[in-house]
């Protein structure tokens, strides 16, 4: 070991004095417009106050896409342009309210649940606890639920975290992404999988069939924070549905459970839109010199859910986005390769938005064999092979994505992809004095960069100091302005700019993971376990 580090030493003594220069002159003038001329807040608090929770398809994010056009637009950017692609219905809420009646009269934290129908008028009947979370749960309510209000969660008991509720990360904890996992294909765990992915739609048709009333379920976090995901976004639940805050729901469980059940009036003034089954992603350039060189491209989700105002998932890292691009069209950048920004729709139902984009430029897989809801898009995406290229499959040199809440950057996730690795470093080196120069092997996932970097794409996604994002904020209602830190989203923003240059004038296309094959079953001679989750 001491030899080890007497080599690097010897190294870097011995190091050309060309390679120890300071940054190009770009990157003082990328971090002056970052600081002393920042704009990142004011983009946030726009998505954010102004317009407010942008579910795809709702009234609002008709709103947010007319905007980010405009401002891109006013920006100098070029070919600022929706791109459309099938999604489903559009939905919101303009007022709602659950509340106990009997034993007692009590306002109760609750919303409802996204695509689901709006009740008629003021409802109001008594509830039935029927936790079910699988089909085989059914039978044992058959005939028991009609005209009631049906709590179908398992109550479970208070949340007693052990961890900070606020965490910026540790060297320590970066350290421990920097890891290999082997990719696993188990086609055995895939079957199993499937009727979970299925169980809102089967849930939903087995509660009309019975001739439930409404249905109610708990929120995931305690605190009374509130979600109200739902993701039958193509059709529409059947029934009336709200999400009831933990502390909330737990106190109607103990109330039927002493008898008589409590009693609820619901009203749910919800409205589903249909004028445009389109979703849009927003898309504006920077255009290279070199026509032939193709293009970078940065990206981060627009949509939100409708509980909070999207903040930090994420207006946060759409503002990142506009704000690169403004920083880099006021310095008046001349790039070799095209730099396009992406606002990508749909991410929260199935990454629906980048998988368009995939699906028109960069590469395909064959068709599912049947109509797919949101969690079989998402699940099965890279299961179906082969993947095809497109002719713009090369195009592609870079793709960097901003969506882990408004926490400084710290580095990036590699993907896997090793001979990428040391070129990311050269380019963040110049912020290790702020806490970005990582990076780290492994991969991430969950956002828009999944699917690129699954066909072998040089697609990338920052590593961020979580803040308040996993704990409160995320997809809760506490998803407001407020949590958004402004000195983190203008480190993010330079960061973004500079990687982004960087990338646009290197003398080559970042190196890329071979175009994925078939994988074989990881362990063919293992008998699989059939209830493995």
């Amino acid at each position: 070991m001491r030899l080890i580090h007497l080599l690097a030493a010897t190294a870097l003594v011995a190091t050309p004095l060309a390679a120890q220069q300071a940054p190009a002159p770009e990157f003082a003038r990328i971090v002056d417009e970052a600081t002393n001329q920042s704009q990142v807040m004011t983009l946030a608090q726009h998505m954010t106050d102004v317009i407010g929770p942008r579910l795809t398809n709702s009234p609002a994010m008709r709103q947010a896409e007319d905007w980010a056009v405009a401002k891109f637009r006013d920006m100098g950017l070029s070919n600022a342009r929706k791109e459309g692609f099938e999604f489903g219905r559009g939905w919101s809420i303009e007022r709602s309210s659950v509340r106990m009646v009997t034993p007692r009269p009590i306002q109760l934290t609750a919303i409802p649940i996204a695509w689901t129908p709006p009740t008629d008028g003021m409802v109001s009947a008594p509830i039935v606890v029927a936790p079910m979370t699988k089909r085989e749960h059914f039978a044992a309510w058959r005939g028991k639920l009609a005209g009631k209000i049906v709590l179908v969660s398992p109550p479970g008991s208070a949340d007693e975290p052990a961890d900070a509720a606020f965490k910026r990360l540790s060297g320590e904890d970066i350290g421990k992404l920097d890891t290999f996992r082997e990719p696993t294909f188990d086609p055995q765990r895939i079957r199993t999988r499937e009727p979970r992915l299925t169980f809102e739609e089967d849930l939903d048709a087995f509660l009309k069939a019975e001739a439930a009333l409404a249905f109610a379920r708990i929120s995931y976090r305690d605190n009374k924070l509130l979600h109200g995901e739902g993701y039958m976004h193509r059709t529409g639940a059947s029934l009336p549905g709200v999400e009831i805050a933990a502390e909330d729901y737990r106190r109607l469980t103990r109330l039927a459970a002493m008898g008589p059940a409590p009693t609820l009036e619901i009203l749910s003034d919800v409205k589903f839109d249909d004028s445009d089954s389109q979703a849009y992603n927003i898309l504006a350039d920077i255009p290279g010199t070199d026509a032939k060189a193709g293009y970078v491209m940065a990206g981060a989700h627009f949509d939100s859910w409708v509980a909070g105002d999207g903040a930090t998932d994420n207006a946060a890292g759409s503002a990142m986005v506009m704000e690169a691009a403004r920083i880099l069209k006021a310095m008046g950048v001349r790039p070799k390769r095209t730099i396009r920004f992406a606002l990508w729709n749909g991410e929260e139902q199935s990454l629906y938005g980048s998988i368009a984009y995939i699906e028109k430029y960069l590469a395909r897989r064959p068709a599912p064999a049947a109509p797919q809801n949101s969690n079989q898009n998402y699940y099965g995406q890279t299961e179906r092979f082969p993947v095809t290229p497109l002719a713009g499959y090369r195009d592609l040199a870079a793709y960097f994505n901003i969506d882990n809440g408004s926490g400084k950057l710290r580095g990036i996730y590699a993907e896997n992809n090793s001979a990428a690795m040391p070129i990311l470093r050269e380019w963040l080196s110049p912020f290790a004095p702020m806490g970005a120069g990582n990076v780290v092997f492994g991969r991430t996932g969950g956002t828009d960069h999944q699917f690129m970097a699954a066909v072998g794409l040089p697609a990338f996604q920052f590593i961020q100091d979580p803040l308040d994002y996993s704990s409160v904020t995320h997809h809760s209602g506490a998803d407001t302005f407020d949590h958004l830190k402004g000195p983190d989203m203008r480190q993010g923003a330079m960061v973004l700019a500079w990687m982004l240059l960087k990338a646009a004038n290197a003398e080559q296309p970042l190196p890329r993971n071979p175009v994925p094959r078939q994988p074989l079953p990881t362990d063919p001679f293992q008998t699989p376990d059939p209830n493995a989750e």
